[in-house]
């Protein structure tokens, strides 16, 4: 979902004359990092590298990179909701930039939630029943 929502921010703002403004330079970047690292990430666990890499402690990991792109995310958020002016010389700028900022929060929620998660499965408590069960009787 991240991918997605990233997507969506980075094409509404390449539409506008962001180079006009530098603070989307900033939601740009934020964008389009994200959205690589985090295709990087989902192409390494769909392809199950993570288990070549079996030293790398791949909970801790998930959980740095979501906490990471969730505070980033907050940071591009804010940049993009402040710097989206009504009083834009071009309509369809405004229109654009509004709907960055909205997917930009929903970005930041996807990433945030992630984090919970991430946190969770790091500490071990996504466990479900199944698995207790295993764990207790081995």
């Amino acid at each position: 979902a991240p991918q997605v929502l990233g997507l969506v921010v980075w094409a509404l703002i390449a539409a506008t004359t962001y180079h006009l403004h530098a603070e989307y330079g900033w939601v740009m970047f934020v964008s389009i990092f994200f959205w690589i690292a985090t295709l990087l990430l989902f192409m390494t666990y769909l392809l199950q590298l993570q288990l070549k890499f079996y030293a790398v402690p791949w909970p801790l990991v998930l959980l740095i990179f979501n906490a990471v792109a969730t505070v980033l995310y907050i940071t591009a958020f804010v940049t993009c909701a402040v710097a989206v002016h009504p009083t834009s010389w071009r309509q369809w700028d405004y229109n654009r930039r509004a709907a960055a900022s909205f997917f930009s929060c929903l970005v930041m929620i996807t990433y945030g939630v992630s984090t919970f998660f991430s946190f969770r499965a790091w500490k071990g408590l996504g466990s479900n029943a199944a698995t207790s069960q295993v764990t207790d009787h081995a």
